[in-house]
Parts: C-alpha cells; structure tokens; sequence
C-alpha cells in the first residue's frame, strides 16, 4: 500500500493509508450517538478526523500513539480539510517507516551542532564553557541530541527540532548581549543550550514524538538538573554558588508557576532565557500553523485552540509569492 500523505490530500479524495493517532477522544452527538474525533497525522501534517459508524466495535482497539491503517474520505467542513473515516485498524509499528510520520529538520544536525560550539567558544568562563563543551560532545547522549525533538507538538516538534531552537535562541542571544552589555553573555549562552537540553531523554521517537517514562515521571527540568551535577563532578568544578545559578536558569525558564516553572526567574538572564524561549518557541509553532492553512486558500486561518483567535494569512502569503 502506498503511504498517501497528509498535504497532498483533496476534498473528496479516497483514503486507505496508514496514520498516526492524535488526542483520540470518544465523544456523543446531539442525538446521544457516540463517534470517534481524532487527529490523523504523518511527517507531512495534521488533519482531524471524525469517525460516525462502527464506532463502538472498534473505538478500544486502538489508542493515541497507535498507527493505524485508514479506510475513509476528505470533505471540506468549515472551510478546513477533515477525514471521514469508514474503517479503521491498528497497525503494529514495525509494519511502519517511522520517517513517513515525523519530519526531519533541512538543517545537517551535526553542522548545527558545530554551529552551537562556536557561540559556546564564545564564552569567557571556563567552567559554564567546560560544562557545555562535555555536554555537547557526551558520547553517551549524544545521538539523541542530533536527533531529538524539542517538543511533543507545539514547537520545533521534529527529529533535530532541539538543535534547531537551540542555535535560533544562541544567535537572538548574541544580538542581545551586544545591544545590552551589562547582560552576562555566559549565561545567556548557558540557557539557550541547557533550558530543553532534558528533552533528550524526556522524548523518544519510538512511535512519532512520544514521553518517555523518565520523561513523565521527571520531566526535562529534573532530567537537566541531574546532568549539571553530572556534570560538576566530572570537571571537578566546585563554585557551588554557580551551580545554583545554572540549575536556577533551567527550573525558571518557563516563566511562571502557571506554566510550569518550580520557579520564577530571579535574575535578569533567567528571565531574558524564559522570554527568549517564549518567543522562539511561539514563532515556530505560528508559523507552523499558518504555513499548514495556505493551502486552504482562505483569508484568515480556522479558530486556534491554542491561541484562542484567528490568524490573518495574507501577509505570510505575500511573503511566500516574493512579494
């Protein structure tokens, strides 16, 4: 069977391929009728299905992170593409190619990493540089760097996606440090690297973008910390005053306690880190978005859960045509 990929999919085409499943939620219609919604993706995109017939004789076989094999329809329903499935089985994960459902970064991940080690070089005390340098180069971790996600879904949510938010944050903040020089570059530098460097081991791409055990039992923030200590023995490094200031950056990068974070940051580089990956993170994942509605070819993207509005696409658009 030839995998059909989500892009390329068009209002009335036939579906029978194999997916990935997303937010699988078993739900009841006005009338008191139970149908499946869901989110059916692959490396190219994600598109919601609804399933209406057969629903209670197949909705147990299956579970978010499953691939299944989809027999169905594309409709148009609110001016936005959506399958209607007729059939649905899982399919087991060996039977797959895992690079059909999660998409790679265009970037080489080893020259983004080398790319990485310049800003680290960059840095004037030696042992935040140290401490980088070994963590960067740690035989034992190292291949899922290269190739680990930044996330589940929202942002940079691809194999070498971590890379990438880390060099984007690592090049927004040289630019800071220059336009603000009472900044500690160091430290700057420190959080762009070390703020998602747990999600190495929080996520695996055994079955898509999936959680660890250790990555839900921990999580990233725990995962960091533990690899500073690690780190700290190794290299004989005994400023102990630094080491609460590096743990400090990683448990406040994510701003508030709402969001999060066992702490709030209490320095201004903890705070510019939470900002900056804020703001990393949301660019990508707007783009994400709106690049994913072009090809709907409306004027404003559909209502966003996530953001809690619409987008206006025709700027994006321009952009995109040269113009």
């Amino acid at each position: 069977m030839s995998k059909q990929f989500i892009k390329d999919l068009a209002d009335k085409d036939n579906i029978k391929s194999i997916f990935l499943v997303g937010d699988k939620q078993l739900l009841t219609d006005k009338k008191g009728k139970n149908y499946l919604n869901m989110n059916l993706s692959d490396k190219s995109g994600i598109l919601n299905a609804r399933m209406w017939d057969k629903v209670d004789s197949v909705a147990h076989l299956f579970d978010t992170g499953d691939f299944v094999e989809v027999k169905g329809h594309v409709q148009f329903y609110q001016n936005k593409k959506q399958i209607v499935v007729h059939d649905v089985k899982k399919v087991e994960p060996e039977t797959v190619d895992i690079k059909d459902f999660i998409a790679a970064s265009i970037n080489p991940p080893e020259e983004t990493l080398q790319k990485i080690l310049e800003f680290v070089g960059q840095i004037k005390n030696q042992d935040i540089k140290n401490l980088l340098e070994s963590t960067l180069n740690e035989e034992e971790w190292k291949p899922n760097l290269l190739k680990a996600p930044a996330a589940k879904t929202i942002h940079h949510a691809y194999v070498g996606g971590l890379l990438d938010h880390i060099l984007s944050i690592c090049r927004i903040m040289a630019f800071l440090a220059d336009q603000y020089p009472f900044l500690n570059r160091d430290l700057l530098f420190f959080g762009a690297i070390y703020h998602d460097i747990g999600k190495i081991r929080e996520l695996n791409l055994e079955q898509g973008i999936q959680y660890s055990t250790e990555g839900r039992l921990v999580g990233h923030m725990g995962i960091a910390l533990e690899m500073i200590d690690k780190k700290f023995v190794e290299l004989k490094i005994e400023d102990l005053e630094l080491k609460s200031i590096l743990k400090h950056i990683v448990l406040s990068h994510h701003g508030r306690l709402e969001y999060g974070s066992p702490k709030r940051p209490k320095f201004l580089e903890a705070l510019v880190v939470s900002m900056i990956d804020e703001l990393d993170s949301r660019i990508n994942s707007l783009e994400n978005i709106m690049s994913t509605e072009l090809s709907n070819n409306q004027e404003w993207t559909s209502y966003s859960q996530q953001y809690d509005r619409y987008f206006y696409l025709e700027i994006l658009r321009k952009k995109l045509e040269g113009n």
